[in-house]
């Protein structure tokens, strides 16, 4: 069962090193100087990583002596830090220059270099740790093509969680099948149960999560939209949590404001692993394209996702079998890969034309 309960973070210098609870066996086990010593790299951002964790947990499985240790942003170790496939989480902070960061990992002795990012960092990273680097297919010129001239070029049918097993190829690893993996300890699961004792809400009671922010405008679905569904989610006497980060809080304070007592402000208040605890609790998710989206996968929580500028040749849609999305059918789309501030057309059809009564339904099903 993803979400398993996982104790222990221990940081340590000078990058935030995170040593995973398995790492005494990993120690016990690495005898051998053929296990591999895999380095696998992906900055940034929260859905991004979790995509990587079905890349983990083969790599534990059909090596499990190796050691595997992964680089990521400070902000985005917790994902990681007591994943039980990891033996190691670098969380590197905005203040350490990358080649500070190099001159360590050149002493590691990595056999294997992953690059589950391809962007400009990871590229400078490459020429500072001199080794067997390998990549994934990204796709830009197929991506391009789709979002500039309308054409679908993809040959590559994959979910980005699938893509990123091209990094590994020669580590003889397949993808499972399984969803993305998210772990936390004791702490968080009793930190949301408090908050939710205190909130008033009875453990009979059907909570449904809803992720209305978003790092770009084109992939917020209408205000207007979420008040809707969250006035008839509360008419059937379900409560509310409205998910999200910091940012996000005066949205979920003002939807919460609807309905004090059922419609619950959770955002910003939780850390991520918390988040995943509170999502574990949910009947169901609905969210746009956003990393809220893919630690409900991860934790096994059904989704309503509400896909509008981007689209499935990306790779992006929730990486389960548990999740339904729901878009439109328009000559518009796709405008960008990642969200903007504004629609080119100055409509944003894409998701004003989709109405609550759409996603409730969805919502139904999901739950049925």
């Amino acid at each position: 069962m993803n979400g398993k309960l996982r104790s222990g973070n221990r940081p340590a210098t000078p990058f935030t090193v995170y040593r995973s609870p398995f790492t005494l066996y990993l120690d016990a086990v690495h005898d051998s100087a053929s296990a591999p010593n895999i380095l696998a790299v992906r900055f940034s951002s929260i859905g991004d990583v979790l995509l990587t964790t079905p890349l983990l947990r083969a790599l534990r499985r059909r090596h499990p002596a190796c050691r595997l240790t992964v680089l990521t942003k400070q902000a985005y170790a917790p994902l990681l830090n007591q994943n039980p496939h990891v033996t190691r989480v670098i969380g590197l902070s905005r203040e350490r220059p990358l080649s500070e960061m190099a001159a360590e990992l050149r002493g590691q002795r990595y056999t294997h270099l992953l690059d589950l990012h391809g962007s400009l960092r990871s590229r400078m990273l490459r020429v500072l740790v001199p080794g067997d680097w390998s990549g994934y297919p990204k796709h830009r010129l197929a991506r391009a093509m789709l979002i500039h001239a309308k054409r679908n070029i993809y040959r590559d049918r994959r979910q980005v969680a699938e893509r990123y097993f091209a990094a590994a190829r020669s580590l003889d690893v397949a993808p499972d099948g399984g969803p993305p993996d998210l772990f936390w300890g004791p702490d968080e699961e009793h930190a949301v149960a408090e908050w939710l004792r205190r909130a008033g809400v009875p453990e009979t009671t059907r909570l449904i999560a809803v992720a209305p922010g978003a790092a770009h405008a084109t992939k917020r679905w209408p205000l207007e939209h979420w008040q809707a569904l969250i006035q008839r989610l509360v008419l059937e006497d379900s409560h509310v949590a409205v998910v999200g980060g910091v940012e996000d809080g005066a949205l979920a304070a003002h939807l919460a404001g609807m309905a004090p007592g059922r419609v619950l402000n959770a955002a910003g208040h939780f850390q991520l692993q918390q988040t995943g605890a509170l999502l574990r609790r949910t009947s169901a998710l609905v969210s746009g394209d956003t990393g809220v989206m893919h630690m409900a996968t991860a934790v096994g929580t059904p989704v309503v996702a509400l896909f509008g500028p981007t689209v499935q040749p990306f790779g992006f849609f929730p990486y389960t079998n548990r999740a339904r999305v729901v878009e439109l059918s328009l000559g518009c789309r796709p405008c960008t890969s990642k969200g903007g501030p504004r629609c080119p057309l100055g409509h944003h059809r894409c998701l004003r034309d989709m109405n609550p009564e759409l996603v409730y339904e969805a919502l139904c099903r999901t739950l049925l």
